[in-house]
């Protein structure tokens, strides 16, 4: 594919570079000029018919169902004035604070766990008690009978 891009530029240079005017016999320079009018002829012919090729070609895939040739845009210059971010919003942080999920969880009731004094080691020391929410799923039964 790089081959015929690079084909068709140094055509169209080397048939501006060509001067039949330097041909001492007047017929074989009528002969080249009329030869590098039909090159250019063709030549132009080709990359009008290359072009359309490739619109049938995309306008088939697009009817398929696939994509067509991307249409890649040239970069644009960055410019100051036409930027449209947000850097106000990007400058400065934001506060972000994780809520307790447990201070909307409704509590059915409360249970102290006792622990036997007897399994405690002897230099065992209470230091208060330690708050715990534990959820569980009761599963029960609800069996009603029909008269």
């Amino acid at each position: 594919m790089t081959q015929k891009k690079s084909f068709d530029s140094p055509v169209s240079v080397l048939l501006q570079a060509i001067d039949p005017s330097g041909i001492a016999a007047r017929t074989v320079r009528r002969t080249v000029e009329i030869l590098l009018n039909l090159v250019e002829e063709l030549n132009s012919q080709v990359k009008e018919l290359r072009e359309e090729n490739q619109r049938l070609r995309s306008e088939n895939n697009r009817l398929k169902g696939e994509q067509g040739k991307p249409a890649i845009k040239a970069k644009q210059p960055k410019d100051e004035k036409t930027n449209h971010s947000s850097e106000k919003e990007r400058q400065t942080p934001k506060n972000h604070s994780k809520s307790s999920k447990n201070a909307d969880l409704k509590i059915d009731r409360e249970v102290i766990l006792e622990y036997p004094r007897e399994l405690l080691p002897e230099d065992a020391q209470f230091k208060g008690y330690e708050e715990v929410i534990v959820q569980d799923i009761t599963l029960t039964t609800d069996n009603v009978p029909q008269p």
